[in-house]
């Protein structure tokens, strides 16, 4: 027994010795992992900064000068991003002899139809201070001091913007100064949930229901409890993730993409997989936007200035009627990433009997980066010039603006004084077309798109109109345009 025991020890570690270099030379799996969890950027470590934060705060500039003694780059990494200049740097476009640039601070949209002019109003969501200290146009741009660090920083219960991108009235400085931390949901919504003028009323998938939504609404931000941060990676303050609503061309770089956590082949069947080259993500996985708080989808300016009674989801004498919707089914379109074009203040209007695109998205059923991909429609009457057929911009905010007055001429008349937006005088009404991409409220897996929903009598999905001859369930495949 005794020798046999020792015969079984011996065994035991010959094997011992022969396996420790076969582990060594045994391949390993270097295989990326599957699990999206596995990329998510690493969240800094914050340090508390209330016993840190001292003095007492007469301006928001002291604020911004106090955090600029230990963080002495912050403010410049942030005057050369977008959230502060609002614009993007020059770039050619087909339809302009010179280069342009595209965004806010100076172009058209159809909600509130421009910033330029309506400082007091618009500027509560830019990331600036002192807006009423310039002559419009006439901005600061190089002030470091007015960057706003407290909007992105401060905890939510103490700090809101106010008139012309101030504090509002009853900030406590030093409190807000004091509570700064990474940025939450609660600094991003607070001009990303309310643009256009109030929650919910720009893009569809977007609204303060993402706050502390449940998994059905939003899987990242119920189930994961995603921050922003986290899908839009931030080096340097430059935040990733483009609108394509105020640019021409997007680097692909500077986009979220699925793909940057799900990098496997995301299905199990193979037929689902073959979709991909033709099929964005988010059309499948956000079936529906809007869910929880109504979006806005129509916006008639021409019938402001009336004495009707207002309700907030109907009509307003400063804004005119509206048409709000909940459970929004996107409209789905060839899209690239890009913009095909994008209306600049000052292009000519060909036909004022056809819709004015503001956006319009790249891409067709021939272009091979393109995918179908759900956007949300806004449709606006809005003003022109009926003799220099441009797009009007008034001033409405303030005096002598359009919500003080009620009088269009001289809310015109008064942007071609301050802006230098020319007005003849005579002034229409046109339909307009704005798009925006939907990629927020991603549903659970379970919840997804299923074939039935595009494939079939039923189908969501207009497929003449996408350019094939029918549904590809049954004619097969992308085709080429004949």
């Amino acid at each position: 027994m005794k020798k046999r025991l020792l015969r079984l020890v011996g065994l035991i570690g010959l094997l011992a010795i022969v396996a420790i270099p076969v582990a060594f030379l045994w391949p390993k799996d270097n295989s990326p992992s599957t699990d999206p969890r596995d990329y998510l950027p690493q969240h800094p470590t914050h340090v508390e900064h209330e016993n840190i934060v001292e003095g007492d705060f007469q301006t928001p500039q002291d604020v911004t000068r106090a955090c600029l003694e230990c963080h002495p780059d912050d403010a410049h990494e942030v005057m050369q991003t977008s959230h502060w200049t609002w614009q993007s740097k020059p770039v050619k476009v087909p339809w302009r002899e010179e280069p342009v640039t595209i965004g806010k601070f100076n172009q058209i949209n159809n909600f509130c139809i421009s910033t330029a002019g309506n400082e007091s109003k618009c500027m509560t969501c830019h990331i600036g201070y002192a807006w009423d200290e310039y002559p419009p146009k006439e901005y600061d741009f190089s002030a470091e001091e007015n960057v706003d660090c407290l909007v992105c920083h401060a905890a939510a219960n103490t700090y809101a913007k106010g008139a012309y991108g101030n504090p509002a009235e009853g900030v406590d400085l030093l409190a807000a100064a004091r509570s700064v931390g990474i940025p939450t949901r609660d600094n991003c919504g607070s001009c990303h949930f309310n643009g256009g003028g109030g929650n919910g009323v720009k893009h569809g998938d977007l609204d303060q229901s993402l706050l502390h939504p449940g998994e059905q609404l939003d899987v990242h931000m119920g189930r994961y409890d995603f921050l922003c941060t986290d899908c839009h990676r931030t080096v340097d303050h430059k935040v990733k993730g483009r609108i394509v609503a105020d640019n021409y061309h997007i680097d692909p770089a500077e986009q979220v993409q699925c793909q940057d956590c799900h990098i496997s082949v995301p299905h199990n069947d193979e037929r689902i997989n073959g979709h991909l080259d033709s099929v964005a993500c988010q059309t499948c996985h956000i079936p529906t936007v809007a869910r929880k708080n109504p979006t806005k989808t129509y916006w008639d300016w021409s019938q402001a200035g009336e004495d009707r009674g207002d309700d907030h989801y109907t009509y307003l004498k400063i804004k005119g009627e509206f048409t709000y919707e909940r459970d929004v089914q996107p409209s789905y379109i060839w899209f690239n990433g890009n913009n095909e074009y994008r209306y600049l203040l000052g292009d000519k209007i060909d036909d004022p009997s056809q819709p004015v695109y503001i956006n319009k998205p790249a891409g067709s059923i021939d272009d091979p980066t393109a995918k179908i991909f759900p956007f949300k429609i806004m449709d606006t009457i809005q003003p022109y010039d009926t003799e220099y057929m441009t797009l009007l911009a008034p001033i409405t905010a303030g005096e002598g603006g359009y919500w003080h007055d009620f009088d269009w001429d001289k809310a015109f008349r008064l942007a071609e004084e301050r802006l230098g937006i020319p007005y003849s005088g005579n002034y229409g009404w046109i339909e307009t077309y704005m798009y925006w991409p939907q990629t927020h409220m991603v549903e659970p897996a379970g919840d997804a798109l299923q074939c039935n929903d595009c494939h079939g009598p039923d189908s969501r999905l207009d497929w003449q109109a996408l350019g094939y001859p029918g549904d590809p369930a049954e004619w097969g495949g992308r085709f080429e345009n004949q």
